[in-house]
């Protein structure tokens, strides 16, 4: 008994002498913004890797915390650790998404939905709503906006440059309906990142959106045809075949280097493929609609993509296995969840210091209503993207914050509003990184866009700017989003916010939410 009351007393003691964290003033709420800045300067001025930047950004960050809450380096680690763990079951979502995205590039899932689509062919009007449509159809197949720019671009450059087409008007339709799987796929990395973070299913996110998604597409290809009229484009109709010819042979050659997959779906797109390879993507997205478990419906993807493509000839299990599903794990796991990880560490740590705070607060003044603090968020989750400039790191880092703002902020007493607010919060978050990013010329998309572009179509220079001028898919996306945010309208009942949900009378001294009940 007496050295457990030492002991007690030792503790006592101990606490006693434990110094409180610095009080709040103006020096110590710019030194928290330090580690924020110093990563956008490393990113966006530098164009260093977010692999190196994160790291280098997040140490600085518990420096910092260090310094302010008077703690040791690891309790300034904790935070970052913490949010990091959060995620872990999104790693093995995304590493299924890559490995599916690599089967149906290779497998010719993707080259028999292009051939079907083209089948018609088009003019010099034409060929960007089509390519919007077609690519746009091939991202929602495999998840991916890279990869479905890689393989579009150089089918519809050179076809447009054969209609007589206009290349700016086609790569922005290209990159536009790249982004569309991004944003709406059931088995994007983006949308599984986005709704794991707000605690919602990816079926329900998908569920809900997708309406407004299908009617954005269709506006946006109306907007691009007439586009296409008044600039006075060809109407002499051209066709896949004649297209293929045209494509360099070391266009296919720099694609088999850079993007394997994509340079072997060309190739399919030239040759032809089975019509039934098409069947794959079908099972995805029944799965999903029966609410399956995503990682059963990326499986059955797969699966479905051997099988098929062992009947066709396209691909064998050793190479199905090796080259693709490996392969797919080996580019999730190189960069992407190495950076996830450590773009965690970085967010849990600056959110513990409380540096969204007054951005928060800035959000919740300027609100009236629910609908409006929504639309804030929508507008915060925007900033932070054109900052980061990567809708992944953008997604990590101000999730849990959007969360928090609604949480703190809103009487949300039903549970089905709750989710709601989720599935738009994490709508928000993608079509904001992923949309957003191309008007954001620094951003990896745009960047990334016009240096394949250039890559396949020699003829022309692509730059960032080019991507962003008449990118009518993200102009219209981005805004009619907010448009609803801000007003509560939606398409459909289910698509509409909750109404007559309350803010709180002063934000920062509302509890808390419960765990069990937070998103």
């Amino acid at each position: 008994m007496a050295k457990e009351s030492l002991k007690d007393q030792e503790k006592n003691t101990e606490k006693k002498m434990a110094k409180e964290p610095r009080k709040d003033n103006t020096f110590t709420a710019i030194l928290k913004f330090v580690p924020l800045v110093a990563f956008i300067v490393m990113v966006v001025v530098f164009r260093l890797d977010l692999l190196a930047a994160a790291p280098i950004a997040a140490f600085l960050a518990a420096c910092v915390y260090m310094f302010l809450k008077r703690a040791n380096f690891t309790e300034s680690i904790k935070p970052g650790v913490k949010a990091a763990r959060k995620i872990v079951m999104i790693f093995f979502i995304l590493m299924f998404t890559y490995g599916l995205a690599e089967c149906f590039m290779a497998a010719g899932v993707g080259a028999a939905l292009i051939r079907i689509c083209m089948a018609g062919g088009m003019t010099g009007r034409s060929v960007a709503p089509v390519a919007l449509f077609v690519t746009a159809l091939l991202s929602f197949s495999i998840g991916s906006s890279w990869g479905a720019f890689a393989a579009s671009a150089p089918i519809f450059l050179w076809l447009s440059y054969i209609v007589g087409g206009d290349p700016v008007l086609t790569v922005c339709a290209v990159a536009g309906g790249a982004c569309f799987g991004d944003n709406t796929s059931f088995i994007s990395g983006n949308v599984a990142l986005a709704s794991e973070l707000q605690g919602v299913s990816v079926q329900a996110r998908v569920r809900n959106h997708m309406l407004w998604a299908i009617l954005c597409l269709a506006i946006s290809m109306v907007v691009f045809y007439f586009v296409g009229l008044g600039l006075g484009l060809s109407n002499v109709r051209g066709d896949l075949s004649t297209a293929m010819t045209k494509i360099p042979e070391e266009v296919v050659d720099n694609l088999a280097v850079t993007r394997p997959s994509a340079a072997k779906l060309l190739t399919q797109v030239r040759d032809g493929v089975p019509v039934y390879l098409v069947l794959p993507i079908f099972v995805v997205i029944v799965m999903s609609l029966f609410k399956m478990n995503t990682l059963l419906c990326l499986g059955a993807g797969m699966v479905s993509s051997l099988l098929l493509g062992t009947i066709a000839g396209t691909v064998g299990f050793n190479e199905w296995l090796n080259d693709l599903i490996l392969k797919g794990y080996s580019d999730a796991g190189n960069w992407t969840v190495i950076m996830m990880l450590w773009i965690a560490a970085f967010g849990g740590i600056m959110d513990a210091m409380g540096v969204f705070d007054p951005l928060a607060k800035l959000a919740v003044k300027a609100s009236r209503n629910s609908n409006m603090l929504m639309g804030w968020c929508g507008v915060l989750a925007f900033i932070g993207n054109m900052a980061l400039a990567d809708e992944s790191a953008q997604a990590v880092t101000l999730s849990p914050v959007l969360r928090d703002i609604v949480n703190d902020n809103l009487e949300i007493r039903d549970p089905a509003d709750r989710e709601k607010y989720g599935i738009r919060l994490s709508l928000l978050t993608t079509t904001m990184g992923v949309y957003g990013s191309e008007m954001v010329p620094w951003h990896c998309y745009p960047v990334f866009f016009a240096s394949i572009a250039t890559a396949v179509y020699p003829l022309m220079a692509f730059t960032p700017y080019d991507i962003i001028q008449r990118n009518y898919m993200s102009f219209i996306t981005v805004g009619s989003l907010l448009f609803l945010t801000f007003t509560g309208l939606g398409i459909r009942k289910a698509f509409r916010l909750p109404k007559n949900v309350p803010l709180r009378k002063k934000a920062e001294n509302a509890p808390a939410p419960s765990e069990e009940n937070a998103p």
